[in-house]
């Protein structure tokens, strides 16, 4: 169906890093919910739930983004004419049904969730995107809400853990949409966005966002203090905030567009090292 370039731009505008972070997430959440290593059943219907729920997402926003990203990224499969409106479509849907597949393995709540949240991506990608930070607050919700699957694919929903680590992906991630939008604010003014960026500029956005890393730092050490989590945990949130905190600055100072997605793409990079780390550590303790 599809030519080796073509799946090259396939898989790009997938941008895989992405998924896999989600289908990580999902896999962090079963761990904090049970205490354990889930069955191998669990952690693959998990992980292919939130990898294709997060995919069919990254590639509708490329979809609906082509004006602007042949302004911020025209070397991108579609602005660049590398892959087709036809082939995108073809591919979301294939995206779509794999996740959604998974998801009756699991459970009619996860069925649900992915009916749901799959939604919310469309609408955000066709008209959402545009209304600024409810836009943001919708991807927000949608990257947080992986971390409580993982708690719904192992039966153990409102276990405290999960709940807090869902409210600090919700912050970080809340903290990378308005960091980011602050990096494209000249495409974004042709869609018409109204991000805090254009709203208010691009500095005070950038420290609103820097604002919501600090928040992120000072929740993560909650599950310590209720005793949720021991040690191995506190030494890794430790360092992963000093980085997060690290680059959070180094964004803040940026002055160019390029170093500025540069420090985001090291906050975001630091945020999935951190919770890799913890996953492993929870594995071996």
């Amino acid at each position: 169906m599809f030519n080796y370039k073509e799946i090259k731009g396939l898989i790009a505008l997938l941008r895989p890093e992405l998924p896999l972070a989600a289908g990580i997430c999902v896999i962090m959440g079963e761990i904090i919910a049970i205490g354990n290593i889930p069955s191998t059943r669990e952690l693959f219907l998990g992980f292919i739930w939130g990898f294709f729920l997060s995919g069919s997402a990254m590639i509708l926003n490329d979809y609906f983004d082509i004006e602007v990203d042949k302004i911020n990224a025209p070397q991108r499969p579609l602005p660049s004419g590398l892959i087709s409106s036809k082939a995108v479509i073809v591919f979301t849907t294939i995206i779509t049904v794999i996740g959604l597949v998974a998801s009756f393995f699991i459970n009619r709540l996860a069925v649900l969730l992915y009916i749901i949240f799959w939604i919310i991506g469309f609408l955000y990608n066709w008209k959402f995107k545009e209304k600024g930070l409810v836009g943001n607050l919708f991807v927000s919700l949608s990257v947080s809400i992986t971390i409580v699957l993982g708690s719904i694919v192992v039966d153990n929903p409102l276990n405290k853990g999960v709940l807090i680590f869902s409210i600090m992906l919700f912050l970080f991630n809340l903290g990378e949409e308005i960091a980011a939008d602050a990096m494209d604010i000249a495409g974004d003014k042709k869609r018409n966005i109204k991000s805090i960026a254009i709203l208010i500029g691009r500095k005070k956005a950038l420290y609103i966002s820097f604002s919501l890393f600090i928040i992120f730092i000072l929740l993560s050490f909650l599950p310590v203090i209720l005793g949720l989590f021991g040690i191995s945990y506190f030494i890794i949130i430790t360092l992963t905030d000093i980085l997060i905190l690290f680059w959070g600055l180094n964004l803040i100072r940026s002055q160019t567009i390029k170093k500025g997605k540069m420090y985001i793409r090291r906050l975001y990079l630091s945020g999935i090292f951190g919770i890799f780390l913890i996953i492993i550590s929870m594995i071996i303790v």
